[in-house]
């Protein structure tokens, strides 16, 4: 059956600052509490989306998420008016106010895994939200995920959206940014390979010493028997511990995957011959061969990887079966990195092509292209079942980048979070938004 990729990019809300929240994320940290500019992340976010949508991909929108999270701030004792909450918050505990205001959610690798119908026991395409339950500003954003792809993905006949996982370090799951797939055709039956950071019940598996590991194998089996997967089809994989601890803190930094190519960074496994022998020997059942792209060391080494975000690409199979890399532009100012890239579109393999696009306010917070997007292959059908109002046109650009400018401030510092101007903003941005987007009610803002 045939099918196309729809890459479902996250719209920066108009919160986006540099909390630095994130232990791990070198390029979060590095940035900490400088200031930020919403209107121009936005702006950077949507141009992507636009140029893709012109290319022909299949491109749509995700909703930002309600920022302030007032919900959190009231749960743990922060009390009275919003102006009320905002004030002691920023006066007590400004990192939990940080918290509250994330921007994480623009990064919608994390949202969700997603399984195609192809591969699914019962024929419907199958989403479970990420619970993220390793960093407290994230471990709230499974709620609204969940609401949000209900919104989109309504018709119970096409879509299964399930609760995340329970929120335990046992289940801790990141979502589609440790997750890909491997398949010959988007419409095929393919392979899903799952790669995690550590074992809760094996204490003698490899895991970083460093840097928490936020994927669990106990996770990513359990998203493998909800969305009904083939075992023979279905692949986990251990990341390389010390990467992790070089700041790899996803596996989507460090290896990416589309069609039958695996695009990857030669110490990015634990083991790397066992994993390739498995992807081989899993899309040998449904007759495709692995295609494996090895960045050794020598060449690129993972410092530069992970500065350059090399890795957190997009790669893209184009109508006439060859392959794009969308990467950020700090890989064209790495020298290795650049060199590498001119080597591999001369090489005469799959990829033949780079597009590149800035988006540095998103890459000073820690999230390059595909920590942006969210892959999801639907049918001619499901196309047609899913939510219509999010699918990226040229008018709906044009609507976004109005409503980005009368919302969104062009420069944001830590201590405006206090300003419960700026909540008011958001609110009424939102509100808006929803209408757009014909989503009445995505937000509960009361």
């Amino acid at each position: 059956m045939s099918a196309r990729e729809f890459n479902f990019d996250g719209l920066v809300g108009p919160s986006h600052n540099y909390a630095g929240l994130s232990f791990g994320n070198v390029a979060s940290f590095s940035n900490v509490k400088s200031a930020s500019n919403p209107r121009e992340a936005a702006l950077q976010g949507l141009a992507k989306m636009r140029e893709l949508a012109a290319r022909g991909f299949a491109q749509a929108v995700m909703p930002p998420q309600a920022r302030p999270n007032f919900r959190l701030l009231r749960r743990i004792g922060f009390t009275g008016t919003d102006a009320d909450v905002l004030a002691r918050a920023y006066r007590e505990s400004p990192v939990i106010l940080a918290c509250a205001y994330s921007a994480s959610p623009m990064w919608t690798a994390n949202a969700a895994t997603v399984s195609p119908s192809a591969d699914t026991f019962d024929g419907r395409a199958h989403f479970t939200a990420a619970n993220l339950n390793n960093k407290l500003h994230r471990s709230e954003e499974h709620l609204q995920s969940t609401r949000t792809l209900r919104a989109l993905f309504a018709d119970e006949r096409h879509f299964a959206v399930h609760e995340a996982l329970p929120p335990t370090s046992a289940f801790g799951d990141e979502g589609a940014a440790n997750h890909t797939r491997f398949s010959a055709t988007h419409g095929g039956k393919g392979v899903e390979f799952f790669t995690y950071g550590r074992v809760e019940f094996d204490p003698s598996a490899p895991a970083p010493k460093k840097y928490p590991a936020r994927q669990t194998l106990e996770a990513s089996q359990a998203i493998a028997r909800l969305h009904g997967l083939d075992s023979a089809r279905t692949v986990f994989a251990s990341q390389n511990p010390d990467v992790i601890d070089q700041g790899v803190f996803h596996n989507d930094v460090i290896a990416v995957g589309n069609g039958n190519v695996l695009f990857y960074h030669e110490q990015a496994f634990h083991d790397e011959g066992a994993v390739l022998n498995a992807l081989r020997n899993a899309l040998a059942g449904v007759d495709t061969e692995l295609t494996a792209i090895r960045v050794d060391t020598q060449v690129v080494a993972v410092g530069d990887a992970v500065a350059s975000y090399l890795f957190n690409s997009q790669l893209l199979t184009k109508p006439d079966g060859t392959m794009a890399l969308v990467i950020p532009q700090e890989c064209q100012e790495n020298r290795a990195v650049a060199r590498y890239l001119e080597e591999l579109v001369a090489s005469g393999g799959p990829v033949d092509e780079l597009i590149h696009f800035d988006l540095r306010q998103s890459m000073r917070n820690g999230g390059g292209p595909a920590c942006l997007r969210l892959r999801v292959a639907l049918t001619e059908a499901e196309a047609q079942a899913m939510h219509q109002g999010v699918i990226m046109t040229d008018a709906l650009y044009d609507t976004l980048v109005a409503w980005v400018g009368k919302y969104y401030r062009d420069h944001l510092e830590p201590k405006d979070l206090a300003d419960p101007q700026l909540a008011l903003e958001c609110s009424a941005a939102l509100e808006e938004l929803s209408r757009i987007l014909g989503l009445p009610g995505l937000y509960d803002l009361t």
